[in-house]
């Protein structure tokens, strides 16, 4: 991959003009968790600073973007998504910078299927977000899903940067 950012490597293929800058933000989000993940250990990634782990910000950006897509999607979540949110809060010190880093991945192409499969003729219809039945559309839940994401990876990064420094 370039030194440059994901952006200003031009249009991602199968996916439509109005989604890119959303395929953009989460390819640039894979991107700088797999820089910076294989730099920390698996006690350093499950090291609560910040009140968060690193960890966290990895699973939370997957989960959370399973979730937001699903919504675009149209749908509820399942019970599975429900108790894997939960479990988002929960060290998990059996997962490595190799497993976490496999599961954003595995996130991000999940999504980047979905954007390829987008309609862009759909992107203002209405979605629902969550219990309360928040009102949003589908472009609105696709470009959350990747902003999300990419607040998530800087979170990360700060994070994996303290932990470093050994500061709390």
């Amino acid at each position: 991959m370039s030194s440059r950012e994901v952006w200003l490597e031009g249009p991602v293929a199968g996916i439509a003009p109005v989604l890119q800058p959303a395929a953009h933000g989460l390819l640039q989000a894979k991107a700088d968790v797999d820089a910076h993940a294989a730099t920390l250990t698996t006690d350093e990634l499950w090291a609560p600073r910040t009140g968060a782990t690193a960890g966290f910000h990895l699973l939370h950006l997957a989960g959370a973007l399973d979730r937001l897509f699903t919504y675009a999607r149209g749908e509820v979540l399942s019970d599975a998504q429900k108790v894997a949110a939960r479990a988002e809060q929960q060290p998990q010190p059996e997962l490595d910078a190799t497993a976490l880093c496999a599961i954003v991945g595995q996130a991000v192409e999940r999504a980047l299927d979905q954007l390829r499969a987008t309609d862009p003729a759909t992107v203002l219809e209405e979605r629902r977000v969550g219990r309360a039945g928040l009102p949003s559309t589908v472009i609105g839940c696709l470009f959350h899903g990747a902003d999300h994401s990419v607040r998530h990876a800087g979170q990360f990064i700060t994070t994996a940067k303290l932990v470093a420094s050994g500061k709390r």
